[in-house]
């Protein structure tokens, strides 16, 4: 099919819940994208921070490729090494005890909620305990993840939310502070907020937070599905401030682009949840955890942790540039590859036009542009990307 009956194709059988770009990507070589018609793009958004070591990268493929000769699925009442080897990486990559595998970033948090609840069930037989969640979050479109996602739009149809949550403000940790009571048993938030605008935690919050939590017994759950797995230039970006979660979740670069994510935990909290309180058919398979072991297993000896910092700092220092060059950057925010330009603008104009030029950019909140490219990008590619940006700018506004 060409280009045109692909996405006519598609129209009429896919769910509209998505306004798609009338592009149809066909492949990938290293950070460039490819479509139907043979047009090349920068990618700096790595299908929303997934694809952190580029595309086609042979040993990953070859690891797939293996397993998929070898066995793909099993049941959850079996084991198999690539499950048992993804949990070693992971748990040792995060400093946490105990990993639950599932197949997205919102299942993560779904079963996080669940943990939490159930260890506060455990310790005080109650069930009507509360959490508290931040402004401008997001966590994911299932009911639970939905719940602490603070996105009225996203909520208003699909309401009622599950009770007891309340929304605290981000980085003030007097809004937490007011919002605890006895019946507070977690408090979520992300280590750097990606959809609300790219906003890191600040250092004297989280700190505050994780001291909070320890005073009255509550869990801190982490929410790393965006900015974990090296985005941050550590391999998940609470290392950065030495403050530890009771439980973190993952997922999106955790696979590389099969579906694999993640919630891990604490040894004493991990114990509240026994067999037949949480399941999942897929999650953990021998597909997606062969592809979890290889991503650690090149995170490694690509030395993806120092090319982030390096570039990461890179792409900060050019972004500021760019920002006093023009007025309508109101300023640049975010830590190693996950940076965002807030406009005054709408940055939907610009991403138009940076299609148009070859440049695969996303938006965050209501009016930043965020850069999550692929973690093994090079001051080059950041170059040829900041001439694109400047050529889509000029033509927006």
């Amino acid at each position: 099919m060409n280009t045109q009956n692909i996405i006519d194709t598609a129209e009429q059988n896919l769910i509209h819940t998505y306004n798609r770009y009338q592009i149809v990507l066909d492949k990938g070589e290293g950070v460039r994208l490819f479509d139907t018609d043979g047009k090349e793009y920068l990618d700096f958004g790595a299908g929303i921070a997934v694809f952190a070591l580029g595309y086609n990268n042979k040993e990953y493929n070859d690891a797939l490729k293996a397993q998929i000769d070898k066995l793909i699925h099993t049941s959850n009442y079996f084991y198999n090494e690539p499950a048992a080897n993804a949990a070693k990486a992971l748990t040792k990559a995060s400093g946490m005890d105990r990993v639950f595998f599932t197949n997205s970033g919102t299942e993560a948090v779904e079963g996080a909620i669940k943990l939490a609840k159930k260890y506060a069930y455990l310790k005080d037989g109650n069930t009507d305990h509360e959490i508290i969640a931040m402004e401008h979050s997001f966590h994911g479109r299932s009911m639970g993840a939905l719940a602490v996602t603070r996105n009225k739009h996203y909520q208003e149809a699909f309401g009622p939310m599950i009770p007891g949550i309340k929304f605290a403000k981000y980085n003030d940790l007097e809004s937490v502070e007011a919002l605890v009571n006895e019946k507070t048993c977690a408090i979520i938030f992300e280590t750097v907020q990606g959809e609300g605008g790219v906003y890191p935690a600040k250092k004297e919050f989280i700190e505050g937070v994780r001291k909070l939590c320890d005073e009255k017994g509550i869990l801190l759950i982490l929410d790393e599905i965006q900015c974990g797995m090296g985005r941050t230039g550590s391999m998940f970006a609470y290392q950065q401030y030495g403050v530890k979660p009771d439980i973190v979740t993952s997922a999106k670069a955790l696979g590389c682009g099969v579906p694999v994510g993640a919630f891990l935990a604490r040894e004493e909290v991990a114990k509240a949840l026994v067999p037949g309180d949480h399941g999942t058919t897929y999650g953990g398979n021998p597909l997606a955890c062969a592809a979890a072991v290889k991503v650690f297993e090149l995170f490694d000896s690509l030395k993806v942790l120092d090319n982030v910092k390096e570039v990461g700092a890179y792409l900060a220092e050019q972004l500021d540039k760019l920002a006093k060059e023009y007025d309508i950057i109101k300023e640049r925010r975010g830590v190693g590859l996950i940076q965002g330009i807030e406009l005054t603008i709408n940055p939907k104009d610009v991403i138009a036009k940076a299609l148009d030029n070859g440049l695969i950019l996303f938006s965050a909140g209501t009016n930043v542009i965020r850069f999550v490219p692929p973690l093994v990008i090079t001051k080059a590619d950041v170059d040829e990307m900041i001439v694109k940006l400047k050529k889509s700018i000029d033509s927006a506004v």
